[in-house]
């Protein structure tokens, strides 16, 4: 199944716990502090495009790329023009020209199930980057996926609607697998049942490093989160600053 098609209507709803002013802040630290404090972004699986409507409050040009049509539906309704909204694959992706930084937020990036098309997806980055431009990204760790994730069903009500989230953790092939079940609220009060099914693939450190020099990239730090913290055994998400070298 598709995903993203019918969770793109609660996504945001959903998604209420997490703290997207902080993060926009924080990236927004992350950019001044190696010089860029304009000019234009790349919002990589931008989704409902909260994240690109907060950056562009900071005074970035922003551009926003997801492949759910459903998801940059929503996007396009909460945003104004300014906002140039793009569907496409991440995988091969394609911009008018360049950009000062690209950042990917709320593991987006897990959702890229090969190693060679994760270093597609840097490659391309790479390439669209201007001259030392920064490229910021954020993933699950693996304590998360064995520990946190693991074989546990959750789930969460909202006035509008709930889910049924049901994971499962292959170790072996460091794949994760959640199976959705929305109920949502109609008009007419009444609740239908949806079913998603959604991939991740778990990527430790070392070969995060590995593909982004493989893709031309100079790795400059990583962090624990969207704080200046050391990586922990414990940390359930890590943040990854890379640079473009070579143009």
């Amino acid at each position: 199944m598709e995903a993203y098609t019918s969770f793109a209507r609660v996504y945001d709803m959903f998604m209420d716990n997490v703290p997207y002013e902080e993060w926009s802040a924080y990236l927004v630290s992350i950019l001044k502090e190696y010089g860029i404090e304009d000019g234009i972004l790349l919002d990589l699986g931008c989704g409902t495009g909260k994240m690109t409507r907060l950056m562009q409050k900071y005074g970035y040009d922003m551009i926003g790329i997801d492949n759910s049509y459903e998801m940059l539906d929503i996007a396009r309704e909460s945003s104004n023009e300014d906002i140039l909204y793009l569907l496409q694959d991440m995988r091969e992706f394609e911009l008018y020209g360049t950009v000062k930084a690209v950042y990917s937020a709320c593991d987006s990036l897990n959702y890229i199930l090969e190693e060679k098309e994760l270093e597609q997806v840097f490659s391309l980055v790479n390439n669209y980057l201007d001259p030392k431009g920064l490229f910021i990204f954020d993933m699950n760790t693996i304590f998360k996926y064995e520990e946190l994730l693991a074989e546990y069903t959750f789930a969460e009500t909202r006035d509008r609607g709930s889910f049924i989230w049901e994971n499962y953790y292959d170790p072996e092939e460091q794949m994760n697998e959640y199976d959705l079940t929305l109920y949502i609220q109609e008009e007419d009060n009444k609740f239908l049942r949806f079913q998603e099914i959604h991939y991740q693939k778990c990527y430790t450190l070392e070969t995060i490093q590995k593909l982004l020099e493989k893709a031309g990239m100079e790795f400059l730090a990583v962090y624990d989160g969207y704080t200046k913290n050391a990586l922990q055994e414990e940390s359930e998400r890590f943040l990854i600053i890379a640079r473009e070298k070579g143009k």
